[in-house]
């Protein structure tokens, strides 16, 4: 079996990968996504001398990830020939809203179009204490978990860092949380809190992306949003878990969901690579384990499945000595989803047994139903669109 701390490489898959130059066929190359090393080397490219470089990469970097700004004659601490050659050479484009859906709970879901013409998904969830963003990796999915609505959609390809840290400028953009001229951003209220990685697609399957866009989304002088602010979830892709603490150090959600390999290798089919005990030993392993970062569970409840009294005292066996706390999440309903919610009974019932364990089992409140923006529910529109006259008419019947 694959060691769970040390993988030989990296785990890859076969999809398409954008170049950083050109992507939308304007010839620029867009700073966006680029890490600070990226940033300073395409300047000096640019005709930057390498003494002034570094000044010259905290000046931009600010203008675009602390004031939001977009175009470069505003960036008004450089010279004007300066803004004038970067706005001849460079861009800052982030993804294109296509679609904004409002639920009655306030929960905000965007459609947006990247390089391609492909389309993601996006939720913003304001709470009293909080607001969180869910933000994808993927185009699509290629983990297939038969509860997960996202899941009926085949991969399409991984997401560039530039356009998983553009859906976090989207949101702020539409939540006006960039700080005012003249102002600090610690003195503007944080609308967008909290990010986790638990929208389209697996992270870890896309893991140098995500480490490049949560390192912009956690760097001091931009978004500056703390690493125990991000959250990942992943399915158990067991070999990149150890890699994800040690690069990227944020907080860690696993996508549980059953308390055997036979319940867990139909729920989420991963499992039939790195099994519960192997994924077990890699969070055990887990390089920022501690009481006070623990590990949470993710678990859907799944009327007749996984939902008794038995699975709950299992569970609380399998992972003992793991800090941790259990999300119990109410199923929700897509259409034609195969499994029901468990009643509220049921799930009270579940929450109790590991609660008198000792664990916290907080049941996540549904946000978003209504448009398609809660938890499993994401699904790009725009997959019928890209499938062939022949796929249409087999499912139709026309």
């Amino acid at each position: 079996m694959t060691s769970p701390t040390a993988p030989s490489a990296p785990i890859t898959q076969d999809v398409m990968t954008l170049p950083r130059k050109d992507a939308d066929g304007s010839g620029l190359i867009n700073l966006v996504g680029l890490t600070r090393d990226g940033l300073r080397d395409v300047l000096i490219a640019a005709g930057t001398p390498e003494k002034q470089a570094r000044m010259r990469v905290g000046q931009v970097w600010q203008w675009i990830y602390q004031k939001g700004v977009r175009d470069f004659e505003d960036m008004t601490n450089l010279a004007k020939d300066y803004r004038a050659m970067l706005a001849e050479r460079f861009e800052i484009r982030v993804p294109e809203v296509v679609m904004r859906q409002v639920s009655a709970d306030g929960t905000r879901k965007y459609l947006v179009r990247i390089a391609g013409g492909h389309e993601v998904e996006v939720v913003y969830i304001p709470e009293e204490d909080r607001g969180t963003l869910c933000v994808s990796s993927q185009v699509g999915c290629t983990l297939t978990c038969s509860f997960c609505h996202t899941g009926t959609q085949k991969l399409v390809r991984n997401l560039t860092a530039a356009e998983i840290v553009g859906q976090i400028m989207v949101a702020r953009d539409d939540l006006g949380e960039w700080p005012e001229p003249g102002r600090h951003p610690k003195d503007e209220t944080r609308l967008l809190s909290n990010i986790v990685l638990m929208g389209m697609g697996e992270p870890l399957y896309n893991f140098e992306a995500v480490r490049d866009a949560m390192k912009i989304a956690m760097d001091p002088e931009g978004i500056s949003l703390s690493r125990r602010r991000i959250t990942l979830s992943t399915s158990g892709v067991v070999p990149e878990i150890a890699r994800a603490g040690e690069e990227i150090g944020c907080m860690l959600a696993i996508s549980f969901h059953a308390t055997t390999d036979a319940v867990r290798d139909t729920l989420v089919p991963i499992n039939k690579k790195w099994n519960i005990e192997a994924l077990l030993d890699a969070l055990r392993a887990y390089p920022k384990l501690s009481n006070s970062e623990r590990i949470t569970f993710e678990y859907v409840m799944l009327d007749g499945v996984n939902d008794s009294d038995e699975d709950a005292r299992r569970l609380v066996k399998l992972i003992e000595g793991i800090p941790a706390k259990i999300n119990l999440i109410p199923f929700n309903e897509w259409p034609g989803a195969p499994y029901r919610r468990s009643s509220n009974n049921r799930i009270r019932a579940f929450a109790d047994i590991i609660y008198k364990a000792g664990y916290a089992s907080p049941i996540r409140t549904p946000r978003g139903e209504d448009i398609m923006a809660a938890c499993g529910q994401l699904k790009s529109a725009t997959e019928r669109a890209r499938k062939s006259k022949a796929e249409i008419a087999r499912e139709t019947g026309l």
